[in-house]
């Protein structure tokens, strides 16, 4: 089987050693910030301009925007590692409690974090009396830059990789479970799945949001924008799961594609059973949001 080489990339920026302690900044941990901070502009450029809200109102300031961040980190990280221990690992992490908050050994999940960010968002609308629907529509805009650069440094680590493939531009992830490929003779190349997830989930649809955001009056209509981001990552999701290596756990002799679901040979992923909920909410909030007549600014 042939493929392009994984490149030479390290997946330390810099590490430094202090007191004989070892600190290590990982593109990982830069990835998030950036992503997170380049939403966050994105967000408030959006709320500068109140005539894009319905009644030319922006759901909140910049400075209330700044507030919700802090909860909303919180919420990526804590839901992101619940959610891998629940839906992922559940009997490992019952037999290793101690374990669990070990994020530095990774393990997180897109569907936990998004539990946490909607958790964080209910709790400051109902302390700011602010609009759910208008605070939903911001972070929803803001949030593809983080998928984007978060799933480029999946790549970087080498990890969350594709099935095997002949492709050409298959990649030969280094380590020995990516080159653990039944029948394959030689190198094995899997599909660079991160990067087409960083392409669908992160740049086409955030270009979508700002497009829609910006240009097409969706803001106007709360749960517009909202529900775009539900039903397009997931749909995005949904698709890449087909080519995705699932998680070890999921694999056996009898199941060799690692279905959580299944049933006479055919069945679901547990991403794709995680993004079918999704991909429903989504789809009813456009239809929601369509319905209602479009808030013009005063």
């Amino acid at each position: 089987m042939t493929g392009i080489p994984f490149p030479d990339i390290s997946p330390e920026v810099f590490s430094v050693t202090i007191f004989g302690l070892r600190f290590a900044l990982r593109w990982y941990a830069l990835a998030y910030i950036a992503g997170i901070l380049i939403g966050w502009r994105v967000a408030v450029a959006a709320l500068k301009r109140p005539h894009l809200w319905a009644g030319g109102v922006a759901p909140m300031t910049p400075a209330q925007l700044e507030s919700l961040l802090t909860w909303i980190i919180l919420g990526i990280i804590g839901g992101g590692r619940l959610g891998y221990v629940l839906f992922y690992r559940p009997d490992y992490y019952l037999s290793h409690p101690l374990e669990i908050p070990a994020l530095w050994e990774g393990g997180m999940s897109f569907h936990g974090g998004l539990l946490g960010v909607t958790t964080a968002i209910l709790v400051f609308c109902w302390r700011e009396r602010a609009p759910l629907g208008g605070v939903a529509d911001a972070i929803a805009l803001a949030s593809p830059p983080a998928i984007l650069l978060g799933r480029i440094a999946n790549f970087v680590n080498a990890e969350l990789w594709g099935r095997p493939t002949t492709l050409p531009w298959g990649v030969i992830f280094p380590g020995e479970a990516a080159q653990d490929c039944p029948g394959v003779l030689g190198a094995c190349a899997r599909h660079p799945s991160q990067l087409y997830e960083a392409g669908m989930e992160g740049l086409l649809l955030g270009l979508v949001l700002i497009v829609l955001a910006f240009r097409g009056g969706a803001l106007r209509r709360r749960w517009l924008l909202s529900g775009v981001f539900f039903a397009g990552y997931g749909l995005a999701r949904f698709l890449v799961e087909f080519v995705r290596q699932p998680d070890g756990q999921f694999v056996s002799p009898g199941n060799p594609l690692g279905l959580a679901l299944h049933w006479n040979g055919w069945g679901l992923t547990m991403g794709q059973t995680l993004t079918l909920p999704m991909i429903l909410i989504g789809a009813l909030m456009i239809l929601w949001a369509r319905r209602q007549p479009r808030a013009v600014p005063a």
